[in-house]
């Protein structure tokens, strides 16, 4: 059986991610812009790999077997 698990650690990798960007980014006019473009876009690209990961992992709909085609 599958865990959550690597949920866990990836949230933790992408916050890591998050607070170097904060950390890291130019000081400039654009600061802000860059810093809120950087995080959103780590936080976007998480929230659809975590979406995409958990609907495989609980699926909705069981996947049904139609015994008369294996035949």
């Amino acid at each position: 059986m599958a865990s959550v698990f690597p949920v866990v650690i990836v949230l933790v990798i992408v916050a890591g991610l998050m607070a170097t960007s904060w950390v890291f980014t130019r000081k400039g006019p654009q600061q802000t812009l860059i810093r809120t473009s950087l995080m959103l876009t780590l936080a976007c690209c998480y929230l659809m790999w975590a979406i995409a990961y958990l609907a495989q992992l609980h699926p909705l709909e069981v996947p049904r077997v139609n015994l008369a085609l294996e035949h």
